[in-house]
């Protein structure tokens, strides 16, 4: 079952990462005085987008569950499993936003990730 929750996982943080990424546009116009000053402000930039911060909040709920996840997972299939599908995950959810997918050579490499992760999860059963 841990399998299942590292799909979760992978799903969490995958999912995020185009929204943070589309959530955090605009930090470039930020402009202070002083590198203190200047971090201060991106920061507030940050903490005051709930763009960013609803999906940076889910990304980081995802940390937290595959840490938790990790007690009873075998680490040989947890890491294939959450960084592939993350992968997999950030492109479908960069499509519904509008990114375009330009070369077909994505596709395999989707294609061949879901095939890696299933043999991975055949093997270990």
């Amino acid at each position: 079952m841990s399998a299942g929750w590292l799909i979760v996982v992978a799903a969490m943080w995958g999912a995020t990462n185009p929204f943070i990424k589309h959530g955090s546009s605009g930090i470039e116009n930020v402009k202070e005085n002083g590198k203190v000053r200047q971090f201060l402000m991106e920061l507030k930039f940050l903490i005051f987008n709930w763009k960013y911060l609803v999906p940076f909040l889910i990304n980081q709920g995802g940390s937290v569950l595959y840490y938790i996840t990790l007690a009873s997972a075998e680490l040989s299939l947890a890491v294939p499993i959450t960084n592939s599908l993350t992968f997999l995950f950030t492109i479908i959810s960069g499509r519904f936003l509008g990114d375009q997918i330009h070369h077909w050579e994505t596709y395999v490499g989707m294609l061949l990730i879901l095939a890696g992760v299933a043999l991975c999860v055949s093997d270990k059963m």
